[in-house]
């Protein structure tokens, strides 16, 4: 999600969670399709109006697999997976509501970010990795995910490679296979796949 914003998603937080959580945690009695789209409205601001968010360190939401979608949701509501400026957020999102925003957030269309093709060099050293650790096992061919399994074809570099490294130091701790995964990667190949990732064609 090629552009960027010098507006710093800290400082966006600071002045405005505490309408986006009064926001998000009005109640639904039924969760008709205008309701979910205004809740939606509060992830734009970081996650981006046509799907690209406002800095390269926040994911791509828009065509991302429901299931994954909503795991994280949960997650970030449990605190199984950390983020100063998700947790208040979310603090108050109902389960029905998680689910209903992961479905309608997969159900858009994966923006272009036009990140270039990695070099046929850093190519090859993801291709290797790939054979080595088995990433195509989990997030398919291509690497478009499929149910709880995310979708890491075009997503931003920046993300994939910060994220990577968090499952590697543990400082992300919501998937323990993916935190063993890396482990055994290392950081110039983590770097490699970042690169070939972002740069895969976005259909």
């Amino acid at each position: 999600m090629s552009r960027s914003c010098a507006v710093s998603p800290r400082l966006i937080a600071a002045l405005s969670l505490a309408g986006f959580a009064a926001v998000l945690a009005a109640p639904v009695a039924a969760l008709d399709a205008k309701v979910v789209a205004e809740k939606a409205q509060v992830c734009t601001t970081c996650h981006g109006v046509a799907g690209v968010p406002i800095d390269k360190t926040i994911p791509v939401i828009w065509g991302q697999q429901a299931g994954y979608l909503y795991l994280e949701l949960r997650d970030f509501k449990s605190g199984a997976r950390k983020n100063p400026l998700m947790a208040p957020v979310i603090a108050n999102l109902s389960r029905d509501d998680m689910m209903a925003l992961a479905e309608y957030f997969s159900k858009k269309h994966w923006p272009q970010l036009d990140q270039p093709p990695a070099p046929a060099a850093v190519a090859t050293e993801a291709e290797r990795t790939n054979g080595s650790i088995g990433c195509t096992g989990c997030h398919q061919g291509n690497y478009q995910g499929a149910g709880t399994q995310p979708r890491l074809a075009g997503q931003r570099r920046e993300y994939l490679e910060r994220q990577m490294l968090a499952f590697r130091d543990g400082s992300r701790g919501n998937n323990p296979g993916m935190s063993d995964l890396m482990k055994a990667a290392s950081k110039k190949q983590i770097a490699a796949m970042a690169q070939y990732l972002a740069g895969l064609l976005v259909r």
